[in-house]
């Protein structure tokens, strides 16, 4: 494809079930002019996050849908080549929500600059971005850990999962991760300072996690939801508190789930017990991203907070990365380099 035109991947079909390649184009089109106030951006890198295969279903949920033969969605770090903004210039970086192609114009008001002196850009699209400010707010003010707590987080090697557990051990609380393998399993104790992690696909798994809590669970940090969660329900102490940010075991069922209605019961626990179930989306707290940005970038020089990236070569990559990370198999923030630096 023409370094002169925009490469874009766009959504082809709706899934049924976990997406396929097929449900996906690479298709070429003109690159866009910037009008006044605007600039135009070559994408430098795209981040792949779990919420996106909600937007490639027609249904109601708290965005709109990706249309289909639109270009895919997503958090993006790119270079300014034109700028019809005075406070842009060409040639800087910035953070942007460009989606999945290579070139894109973008409004002023909709941009943040990055330096790379302060930190490597691809880390305002995980640890010092999104994923990172999802994991502050919903640990800070659903979960609420106190010193001596018992915090439990699934997908613990992932970019929100990390966060989540590091921040409740720099609040005094004892952190136990859930991933998948031994591999994630070691670099979430050894390399994050996690106190446990289990292995979610262990047979005896939740056995693992009650002898890990062995005073229960005051705070899940829900980014999973099926076999983990029933492994957690029984744990889960009086007044604990739940922050939902994902369910990623069931973005892609297809028709009903499976098994007995739980409803009942957890509803019966959710009184007896006085648990705190709150869904978020981490835009609703948009005033603490100040807080957010000086805290958490203190807490990486000071080695408190760690973090892994997965990056991916070309935009080509984008769909077979967001499908296995449905899957997961990535291992740490997902991204995919669109253009060399």
């Amino acid at each position: 494809m023409s370094a002169s035109k925009n490469r874009r991947v766009v959504l082809a079909a709706r899934p049924r079930g976990l997406p396929k390649p097929s449900d996906f184009r690479i298709e070429e089109a003109p690159i866009p002019q910037p009008q006044d106030g605007e600039v135009l951006l070559g994408v430098r890198y795209l981040s792949l996050d779990p919420y996106m295969r909600g937007r490639m279903d027609d249904r109601k949920s708290y965005a709109a849908p990706t249309a289909l033969g639109q270009e895919m969605e997503g958090g993006t770090v790119a270079t300014v080549l034109e700028s019809r903004h005075p406070d842009f210039r060409p040639g800087e970086t910035v953070l942007s929500y460009s989606g999945w192609q290579s070139h894109a114009v973008a409004k002023a008001d909709e941009l943040r600059k990055l330096d790379p002196k302060d930190a490597p850009v691809t880390t305002a699209l995980g640890v010092l971005g999104m994923p990172g400010f999802t994991a502050y707010v919903g640990l800070g003010n659903i979960g609420k850990p106190k010193p001596g707590e018992t915090v439990v987080v699934a997908a613990a090697s992932g970019p929100v999962g990390s966060a989540v557990g590091q921040i409740a051990k720099i609040r005094g609380a004892w952190a136990v991760g859930i991933a998948g393998g031994k591999a994630k399993c070691d670099f979430v104790v050894d390399a994050l300072g996690f106190d446990a992690c289990l292995d979610h696909s262990a047979g005896d798994f939740p056995a693992q996690l009650a002898k890990a809590c062995p005073r229960g669970i005051d705070v899940y940090f829900e980014n999973v939801g099926g076999a983990v969660w029933d492994a957690v329900f029984p744990l889960l102490n009086d007044f604990a508190r739940i922050p939902v940010c994902g369910l990623i075991a069931q973005y892609n069922a297809d028709g009903d789930f499976p098994g007995p209605d739980r409803l009942p019961v957890v509803m019966r626990q959710v009184l007896s017990k006085r648990f705190q179930i709150q869904g978020f989306i981490q835009f609703d707290y948009e005033e603490q991203r100040p807080d957010f940005y000086r805290d958490m970038a203190q807490w990486i020089r000071e080695g408190r907070v760690k973090y892994r990236e997965d990056i991916l070569e070309g935009l080509e990559q984008a769909p077979e990365g967001l499908i296995g990370l449905l899957q997961g198999r990535n291992f740490g923030k997902l991204i995919v380099r669109v253009a060399k630096d």
